[in-house]
Protein backbone atom coordinates (compact mmCIF):
# COMPACT_ATOMS: atom_id res chain seq x y z
CA UNK A 1 0.00 0.00 0.00
CA UNK A 2 1.67 3.28 -0.90
CA UNK A 3 0.42 6.62 0.33
CA UNK A 4 -2.52 8.14 -1.94
CA UNK A 5 -0.66 11.38 -4.43
CA UNK A 6 -3.02 14.19 -5.48
CA UNK A 7 -3.22 17.57 -6.88
CA UNK A 8 -4.43 20.34 -5.41
CA UNK A 9 -6.52 22.77 -7.31
CA UNK A 10 -5.03 25.69 -6.60
CA UNK A 11 -3.01 25.30 -9.62
CA UNK A 12 -6.35 25.85 -12.28
CA UNK A 13 -9.25 26.60 -10.35
CA UNK A 14 -8.95 30.28 -11.40
CA UNK A 15 -8.94 29.31 -14.80
CA UNK A 16 -12.11 27.27 -14.89
CA UNK A 17 -15.90 28.50 -14.61
CA UNK A 18 -16.42 24.40 -14.74
CA UNK A 19 -16.05 22.10 -11.84
CA UNK A 20 -16.22 18.99 -14.15
CA UNK A 21 -13.79 20.25 -16.76
CA UNK A 22 -11.36 21.39 -14.15
CA UNK A 23 -11.61 17.70 -12.48
CA UNK A 24 -11.20 16.35 -15.85
CA UNK A 25 -7.92 17.98 -15.95
CA UNK A 26 -6.53 16.82 -13.40
CA UNK A 27 -7.47 13.04 -13.95
CA UNK A 28 -6.30 13.70 -17.43
CA UNK A 29 -3.11 14.35 -15.88
CA UNK A 30 -3.00 10.71 -14.55
CA UNK A 31 -4.39 11.59 -11.01
CA UNK A 32 -6.85 9.57 -9.62
CA UNK A 33 -6.93 11.94 -6.29
CA UNK A 34 -7.30 15.45 -6.03
CA UNK A 35 -6.81 18.14 -3.21
CA UNK A 36 -9.74 20.98 -3.69
CA UNK A 37 -7.92 23.81 -2.27
CA UNK A 38 -9.48 27.03 -0.80
CA UNK A 39 -9.86 28.66 -4.04
CA UNK A 40 -12.92 26.75 -5.18
CA UNK A 41 -15.40 29.13 -5.82
CA UNK A 42 -19.28 28.02 -5.40
CA UNK A 43 -19.83 28.05 -8.82
CA UNK A 44 -17.51 25.09 -9.35
CA UNK A 45 -19.39 23.17 -6.68
CA UNK A 46 -22.39 21.46 -9.07
CA UNK A 47 -19.65 20.45 -11.32
CA UNK A 48 -17.37 18.73 -8.90
CA UNK A 49 -19.97 17.00 -7.22
CA UNK A 50 -21.16 15.71 -10.41
CA UNK A 51 -17.51 14.35 -11.20
CA UNK A 52 -17.22 12.85 -8.13
CA UNK A 53 -21.06 11.22 -8.31
CA UNK A 54 -19.92 9.87 -12.11
CA UNK A 55 -16.13 8.53 -10.72
CA UNK A 56 -14.50 10.36 -12.70
CA UNK A 57 -11.78 11.43 -9.30
CA UNK A 58 -11.35 10.81 -5.57
CA UNK A 59 -10.96 13.41 -3.50
CA UNK A 60 -8.61 13.02 -0.78
CA UNK A 61 -8.48 16.49 1.10
CA UNK A 62 -10.08 19.63 0.76
CA UNK A 63 -8.63 23.04 2.26
CA UNK A 64 -10.67 25.65 4.57
CA UNK A 65 -12.68 27.65 2.98
CA UNK A 66 -13.87 25.30 0.51
CA UNK A 67 -16.18 25.86 -0.95
CA UNK A 68 -15.22 29.86 -0.78
CA UNK A 69 -18.60 31.88 0.67
CA UNK A 70 -20.52 33.29 -1.78
CA UNK A 71 -19.33 36.63 -3.47
CA UNK A 72 -15.86 35.30 -2.59
CA UNK A 73 -13.69 34.65 -6.14
CA UNK A 74 -10.61 34.38 -5.20
CA UNK A 75 -8.67 31.91 -2.77
CA UNK A 76 -9.41 33.24 0.36
CA UNK A 77 -8.23 30.85 3.44
CA UNK A 78 -7.37 33.30 5.91
CA UNK A 79 -10.49 35.16 5.56
CA UNK A 80 -11.50 34.50 9.27
CA UNK A 81 -9.19 33.58 11.44
CA UNK A 82 -10.19 31.00 14.60
CA UNK A 83 -7.98 33.22 16.42
CA UNK A 84 -9.84 36.48 16.21
CA UNK A 85 -11.19 38.10 18.99
CA UNK A 86 -14.04 39.67 17.40
CA UNK A 87 -17.15 37.70 17.91
CA UNK A 88 -18.51 38.73 14.59
CA UNK A 89 -15.10 37.01 12.78
CA UNK A 90 -15.30 34.46 15.08
CA UNK A 91 -19.19 33.17 14.40
CA UNK A 92 -18.06 33.42 10.70
CA UNK A 93 -15.14 31.43 10.93
CA UNK A 94 -16.96 28.48 12.62
CA UNK A 95 -20.48 29.00 10.18
CA UNK A 96 -18.10 28.28 6.85
CA UNK A 97 -15.45 25.80 8.65
CA UNK A 98 -18.89 24.08 9.04
CA UNK A 99 -20.40 24.71 5.88
CA UNK A 100 -16.12 23.32 4.55
CA UNK A 101 -16.75 20.32 6.62
CA UNK A 102 -20.14 19.49 5.05
CA UNK A 103 -18.97 19.58 1.94
CA UNK A 104 -15.70 17.77 2.31
CA UNK A 105 -18.06 14.56 3.56
CA UNK A 106 -20.19 15.12 1.14
CA UNK A 107 -17.15 14.78 -1.41
CA UNK A 108 -15.80 11.60 0.92
CA UNK A 109 -12.82 13.51 1.24
CA UNK A 110 -10.56 12.09 4.85
CA UNK A 111 -9.46 15.44 6.19
CA UNK A 112 -9.41 19.28 5.44
CA UNK A 113 -6.47 21.27 6.10
CA UNK A 114 -7.03 24.39 7.87
CA UNK A 115 -4.97 27.32 8.83
CA UNK A 116 -5.34 28.48 12.67
CA UNK A 117 -4.69 32.74 12.47
CA UNK A 118 -2.14 34.72 13.46
CA UNK A 119 -0.80 36.90 16.37
CA UNK A 120 -2.14 41.02 15.62
CA UNK A 121 -0.14 43.69 16.52
CA UNK A 122 -1.61 47.01 16.46
CA UNK A 123 1.84 48.96 16.23
CA UNK A 124 5.10 47.35 15.48
CA UNK A 125 5.23 43.81 14.34
CA UNK A 126 8.20 42.60 15.59
CA UNK A 127 8.83 39.86 13.18
CA UNK A 128 9.62 43.26 10.58
CA UNK A 129 13.11 43.25 11.92
CA UNK A 130 13.29 39.63 11.17
CA UNK A 131 12.53 39.89 7.91
CA UNK A 132 14.60 43.19 7.24
CA UNK A 133 17.77 41.55 8.62
CA UNK A 134 17.19 38.20 6.65
CA UNK A 135 16.95 41.14 3.35
CA UNK A 136 19.83 42.33 4.24
CA UNK A 137 21.83 39.19 5.28
CA UNK A 138 20.65 36.48 3.02
CA UNK A 139 21.61 32.91 4.73
CA UNK A 140 21.49 33.82 8.04
CA UNK A 141 18.92 32.18 9.22
CA UNK A 142 21.04 29.04 8.35
CA UNK A 143 23.81 30.14 10.29
CA UNK A 144 23.88 29.56 13.87
CA UNK A 145 27.13 31.39 14.61
CA UNK A 146 25.24 34.50 13.31
CA UNK A 147 25.01 36.21 16.91
CA UNK A 148 23.29 39.44 15.47
CA UNK A 149 20.47 37.55 14.18
CA UNK A 150 20.35 34.95 17.17
CA UNK A 151 20.10 37.39 19.24
CA UNK A 152 17.02 39.69 16.92
CA UNK A 153 15.83 36.27 16.69
CA UNK A 154 15.09 35.82 20.16
CA UNK A 155 14.02 39.04 21.37
CA UNK A 156 11.23 39.17 18.49
CA UNK A 157 9.89 35.58 19.61
CA UNK A 158 9.92 36.81 23.48
CA UNK A 159 8.03 39.86 21.93
CA UNK A 160 5.41 37.45 19.98
CA UNK A 161 4.50 35.11 22.41
CA UNK A 162 4.58 37.92 25.64
CA UNK A 163 1.41 38.97 22.46
CA UNK A 164 -0.16 35.98 21.27
CA UNK A 165 -1.94 34.17 24.46
CA UNK A 166 -5.25 35.71 23.76
CA UNK A 167 -5.08 34.10 19.82
CA UNK A 168 -3.66 31.14 21.34
CA UNK A 169 -6.62 30.62 23.56
CA UNK A 170 -8.88 31.77 21.00
CA UNK A 171 -7.82 29.33 18.27
CA UNK A 172 -8.06 26.24 20.55
CA UNK A 173 -11.49 27.70 21.93
CA UNK A 174 -12.72 27.91 18.04
CA UNK A 175 -10.86 23.97 16.76
CA UNK A 176 -12.88 22.59 20.46
CA UNK A 177 -16.61 24.67 18.51
CA UNK A 178 -15.91 22.40 15.72
CA UNK A 179 -14.21 19.34 16.32
CA UNK A 180 -17.07 16.84 17.40
CA UNK A 181 -18.92 17.89 14.24
CA UNK A 182 -15.87 16.79 12.12
CA UNK A 183 -15.33 13.89 14.05
CA UNK A 184 -19.47 12.74 13.53
CA UNK A 185 -19.14 13.73 9.81
CA UNK A 186 -16.18 11.32 9.30
CA UNK A 187 -13.58 14.31 8.33
CA UNK A 188 -10.41 15.00 10.33
CA UNK A 189 -9.13 18.68 10.60
CA UNK A 190 -5.14 18.69 9.32
CA UNK A 191 -3.99 22.00 11.06
CA UNK A 192 -0.90 23.17 8.95
CA UNK A 193 2.65 24.57 9.80
CA UNK A 194 2.75 27.91 8.33
CA UNK A 195 5.18 29.88 6.87
CA UNK A 196 4.80 33.29 8.17
CA UNK A 197 6.22 33.73 11.77
CA UNK A 198 3.34 35.67 13.62
CA UNK A 199 1.35 32.65 12.38
CA UNK A 200 -0.29 30.31 14.51
CA UNK A 201 0.50 27.79 15.48
CA UNK A 202 4.33 28.43 16.84
CA UNK A 203 6.63 26.12 15.69
CA UNK A 204 7.28 24.68 18.92
CA UNK A 205 3.59 24.78 19.45
CA UNK A 206 1.83 22.13 17.76
CA UNK A 207 2.35 19.03 19.91
CA UNK A 208 1.17 21.51 22.43
CA UNK A 209 -2.30 22.31 20.22
CA UNK A 210 -2.81 18.31 19.53
CA UNK A 211 -2.21 17.75 23.22
CA UNK A 212 -5.01 19.69 24.41
CA UNK A 213 -7.73 17.88 22.47
CA UNK A 214 -8.97 14.55 23.90
CA UNK A 215 -7.11 11.27 22.87
CA UNK A 216 -8.70 10.11 19.26
CA UNK A 217 -10.09 13.54 18.05
CA UNK A 218 -10.93 14.07 14.61
CA UNK A 219 -7.90 15.97 14.34
CA UNK A 220 -3.97 15.93 13.27
CA UNK A 221 -0.79 17.70 11.97
CA UNK A 222 -0.39 18.52 8.04
CA UNK A 223 2.89 19.10 7.14
CA UNK A 224 3.71 21.74 4.75
CA UNK A 225 7.43 21.19 3.39
CA UNK A 226 7.91 24.61 1.52
CA UNK A 227 6.61 26.58 4.73
CA UNK A 228 8.91 23.93 7.06
CA UNK A 229 11.84 24.76 4.37
CA UNK A 230 11.10 28.81 4.71
CA UNK A 231 11.47 28.48 8.63
CA UNK A 232 14.21 26.50 8.61
CA UNK A 233 15.83 29.14 6.56
CA UNK A 234 14.53 31.64 9.68
CA UNK A 235 16.29 29.76 11.81
CA UNK A 236 13.47 29.13 13.51
CA UNK A 237 13.06 24.99 13.51
CA UNK A 238 15.15 21.95 11.60
CA UNK A 239 13.17 19.88 8.79
CA UNK A 240 14.20 17.07 10.13
CA UNK A 241 13.82 17.24 14.01
CA UNK A 242 10.92 19.42 13.51
CA UNK A 243 9.32 16.05 11.15
CA UNK A 244 10.21 13.56 13.95
CA UNK A 245 8.73 15.15 16.46
CA UNK A 246 5.26 15.29 14.52
CA UNK A 247 5.44 11.89 12.71
CA UNK A 248 2.86 10.27 15.24
CA UNK A 249 0.67 12.68 14.32
CA UNK A 250 1.16 13.55 11.16
CA UNK A 251 -2.27 13.01 8.79
CA UNK A 252 -0.57 14.51 5.27
CA UNK A 253 1.44 16.38 3.58
CA UNK A 254 1.63 19.38 0.72
CA UNK A 255 4.48 18.79 -1.60
CA UNK A 256 6.49 21.92 -3.52
CA UNK A 257 10.09 23.02 -4.05
CA UNK A 258 11.30 26.58 -2.96
CA UNK A 259 14.03 28.12 -4.49
CA UNK A 260 17.22 29.96 -4.38
CA UNK A 261 15.39 33.27 -3.81
CA UNK A 262 12.77 31.84 -1.22
CA UNK A 263 10.09 30.98 -4.03
CA UNK A 264 8.24 28.25 -2.82
CA UNK A 265 5.32 26.42 -4.85
CA UNK A 266 8.00 25.34 -7.27
CA UNK A 267 8.46 21.80 -9.10
CA UNK A 268 9.52 19.17 -7.29
CA UNK A 269 13.35 19.11 -7.75
CA UNK A 270 13.42 22.62 -8.95
CA UNK A 271 15.09 24.23 -5.54
CA UNK A 272 16.82 23.09 -2.91
CA UNK A 273 14.42 20.65 -0.47
CA UNK A 274 15.57 16.91 0.32
CA UNK A 275 12.79 14.98 -1.06
CA UNK A 276 14.65 11.54 -0.34
CA UNK A 277 14.71 13.00 3.24
CA UNK A 278 10.80 13.86 3.66
CA UNK A 279 9.87 10.79 2.00
CA UNK A 280 11.40 8.61 5.02
CA UNK A 281 8.60 9.84 6.94
CA UNK A 282 5.83 9.18 4.97
CA UNK A 283 3.49 6.27 5.85
CA UNK A 284 0.95 4.44 3.61
CA UNK A 285 -2.23 6.29 5.45
CA UNK A 286 -0.69 9.58 4.42
CA UNK A 287 -1.76 11.99 2.43
CA UNK A 288 0.22 13.30 -0.26
CA UNK A 289 -0.44 16.61 -2.23
CA UNK A 290 1.09 18.85 -5.16
CA UNK A 291 0.50 22.04 -4.38
CA UNK A 292 1.91 24.67 -6.72
CA UNK A 293 1.44 27.84 -8.33
CA UNK A 294 -0.54 28.59 -11.26
CA UNK A 295 2.04 29.84 -13.35
CA UNK A 296 4.05 26.15 -13.49
CA UNK A 297 3.33 24.57 -16.62
CA UNK A 298 1.90 21.47 -17.22
CA UNK A 299 4.98 19.83 -18.16
CA UNK A 300 6.38 20.90 -14.13
CA UNK A 301 3.29 19.43 -13.07
CA UNK A 302 3.62 16.12 -14.72
CA UNK A 303 7.66 16.05 -14.05
CA UNK A 304 6.67 16.69 -10.56
CA UNK A 305 4.24 13.39 -10.31
CA UNK A 306 6.63 11.28 -11.70
CA UNK A 307 9.52 12.32 -9.53
CA UNK A 308 7.40 12.19 -6.28
CA UNK A 309 5.75 8.70 -7.51
CA UNK A 310 9.48 7.01 -8.08
CA UNK A 311 10.20 7.98 -4.31
CA UNK A 312 6.72 6.44 -3.40
CA UNK A 313 8.32 3.08 -5.21
CA UNK A 314 11.37 3.66 -3.20
CA UNK A 315 9.94 3.78 0.06
CA UNK A 316 6.67 1.15 -0.11
CA UNK A 317 7.31 -0.82 -3.99
CA UNK A 318 5.94 -1.23 -6.57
Amino acid sequence: MKSSLALSTCWLSHRHNDGYAMLREVAELGFEYVELSHGVRITLVPGVLRAVEEGLIKVATTHNFCPLPTGVTQAAPNLFEPSSNESREQDQWLRHTKRSIDFAAQVNARAIVCHLGSVKFFWFNPTRNVRTYLRDHPGAGRNRDDQAYQALLEKSLAKLRRRMRPYWEQTKKSIGAVLDYAGEKGVKLGFENRERMDELPLDGDHLELLGAFPAGASCGYWHDVGHADLKEGMGLLRHREHLEKMAARTLGFHLHDVDAHGHDHQPIGAGHIDFEMVSQFWRPEHLLTLEFSPRLSVDDVRNSKERVETLLTQRFGA
